[in-house]
């Protein structure tokens, strides 16, 4: 019975192929770093093809960090629940850095993807320069 699982596997793996590895990034602003891991998506591949980017942010709502892209991200299914350390995109330019948990107005967000590192560096009042880039 062992290998009959083990050989159902093998051909479930042969026939998906390797699971796609996801992509972390480097988040460096003068209150710290912090890694985040991106979404398995369009929009965050896209963001990575933009790497290394600087964006200049701000505080919006003493819940998140946010502040504009270079250039639009692909359009993609929105949720409107986000929880600390989500990455999203509230309109096709606008990164957001969310610190504290909390649930947006329609349309929602585009995930991004996840810091994996203490967010809460950015937890406080004012603007912040961040820079974004592939991790090593």
């Amino acid at each position: 019975m062992p290998k009959t699982i083990l050989a159902s596997a093998i051909v479930v793996l042969g026939l998906t192929g390797p699971a796609m590895a996801q992509e972390s990034i480097r988040i460096s602003a003068a209150w710290g770093d912090v890694t985040a891991t991106l979404a398995d998506n369009e929009a965050a591949r896209s963001l990575a093809r933009m790497l290394p980017l600087t964006i200049e942010m701000s505080d919006h709502l003493r819940q998140e960090k946010t502040g504009n892209l270079p250039s639009a991200l692909p359009e993609l299914t929105r949720q409107r629940d986000f929880s600390v350390g989500t990455l999203g995109l509230w309109s096709a330019d606008h990164f957001v850095i969310y610190y504290r948990s909390g649930r947006v107005p329609s349309p929602g967000i585009i995930i991004l993807g996840q810091v994996t590192g203490d967010v809460s560096i950015f937890d406080r009042p004012g603007s912040v320069t961040v820079t974004l880039e592939k991790a090593q």
